[in-house]
């Protein structure tokens, strides 16, 4: 029989207050993980946390910066004592700044790159040896659209994020071996309070430009929800994929299969 549970299993979801993490991390929790998850400020973590007692799930919260390797080392530790060794490692946590390439400064470009990219890196380095000694684990790297192609003013998040599809890759090749599973999901455009101006009527009563662009360029002919992307969270955290490994998984409502219609 397929094996879709998480029961018992130690999930670690990062930047999962709210958005994308809060669903995949909620989902977790309904499968029977024990939920961890980390937020840079500790206001963040408690209204994380109020959000999860709401639903009548109980989580635990930690004050963490993931760009900082002595922070990420410490968190690990901590999660490992309290709560017990992470099994599932969710990359979740991200930033994306909209500037034309010529427009950005170095340092902006840095700063994207340090929280999607350098970020998950330093996480997955900070549990993979607790995993190899259990002798199983399973990383999902939230990847992108981006990871594939490239948009208007998003240089940095497009580049984080193809260096993100190939860091899922590596781990699968350097640490398969080790029952180690390394996969990413790449959602489509997602309907979340970040992307709530973009979906707002206008005052004709008309769709937002932005609105109509990506509706008409999604086969299904929507946004996605959150809730879109737990079923694929799910399946790839359990021993249902056990023998998936170095795949991007894109939940994109069918974006990157289709050229548009002709107008």
């Amino acid at each position: 029989m397929v094996n879709f549970s998480l029961e018992g299993k130690v999930a670690l979801v990062t930047g999962g207050s709210y958005g994308i993490g809060f669903a995949i991390a909620s989902a977790y929790a309904e499968a029977g993980a024990k939920v961890c998850f980390n937020g840079v400020h500790p206001e963040s973590v408690e209204k994380g946390l109020k959000a999860y007692r709401e639903k009548g799930l109980e989580v635990h919260g930690y004050v963490c910066d993931v760009t900082d390797e002595a922070q990420v080392k410490e968190l690990v530790e901590k999660i490992n004592r309290e709560v017990g060794v992470i099994d599932i490692l969710v990359n979740n946590a991200g930033i994306i700044m909209r500037k034309p390439m010529l427009e950005m400064e170095a340092n902006e470009f840095r700063k994207v790159i340090d929280v999607d990219l350098n970020a998950p890196f330093i996480v997955s380095k900070a549990v993979i040896p607790g995993m190899i000694e259990k002798g199983h684990g399973k990383i999902i790297n939230i990847c992108s659209m981006m990871s594939e192609l490239g948009r208007e003013t998003v240089s940095a998040y497009a580049a984080a994020k193809g260096g993100l599809k190939m860091l899922t890759r590596n781990i699968c090749s350097e640490y398969g071996e080790y029952n180690i599973q390394c996969n990413g999901i790449g959602p489509g455009y997602i309907a979340t309070p970040q992307t709530a101006p973009l979906r707002e009527r206008q005052a004709d009563g008309s769709r937002h430009p932005f609105d109509q662009f990506i509706v008409s360029k999604t086969p299904a002919a929507r946004w996605g929800n959150p809730e879109d992307l737990q079923g694929p969270a799910v399946f790839l955290a359990s021993d249902a994929s056990d023998f998936v490994n170095g795949h991007i998984l894109y939940v994109d409502g069918g974006i990157l299969a289709y050229i548009g219609k002709q107008l």
